[in-house]
């Protein structure tokens, strides 16, 4: 997904996360699958800039919403086989992902109510904030576009398979 290399050029965006960018931490994020062909690194910096993109066009904490944005998946498991047995991978890896920002950088009360509360909707706490609705959007939408463009890889593979069977079979 971060192909688009746009918020590699705005100064301003990069101003706001390029230290995080560097971290090992986050850079340990392009070990990890997050839905299908998009790494989470691709994933969380989708959201942080898409997310700063609107934050800033509706006057609100551009700084907050992207610095957040890239760190709300700060978590190195992979979601879809680890299991817990107290509570659900929504519940749990906003926590873990608060947990580790915390270890590499210093987070408002802002920036940590957008990571803890991420997952609304699958969780029951709304954001306390404008700027945690957006990322709460922003995420749902990458995550459902992601996961969207792997099914509509397999239906071609799936669809060219057959055609040609097809013709084989003719």
């Amino acid at each position: 997904m971060t192909t688009n290399v746009k918020w590699k050029q705005d100064p301003e965006y990069m101003s706001y996360v390029g230290d995080l960018l560097q971290e090992p931490a986050v850079q340990k994020l392009a070990e990890y699958e997050q839905h299908h062909a998009t790494t989470r690194l691709d994933h969380c910096i989708h959201v942080s800039y898409t997310s700063y993109c609107i934050a800033k066009k509706m006057r609100l904490n551009a700084k907050a919403t992207a610095r957040a944005g890239l760190l709300h998946d700060l978590f190195y498991y992979d979601w879809r086989t680890t299991k817990f047995d107290r509570g659900t991978h929504a519940w749990i890896h906003p926590r873990i992902a608060l947990r580790n920002a915390e270890k590499i950088t210093d987070l408002s009360p802002l920036e940590k109510d957008i990571i803890i509360k991420h997952m609304w909707g699958a969780t029951v706490c709304p954001p306390k904030y404008p700027e945690g609705f957006i990322v709460t959007a922003v995420d749902k939408y990458s995550a459902t576009a992601e996961y969207s463009g792997h099914l509509a890889g397999e239906v071609k593979v799936d669809l060219k398979e057959h055609l040609s069977f097809a013709k084989v079979s003719k």
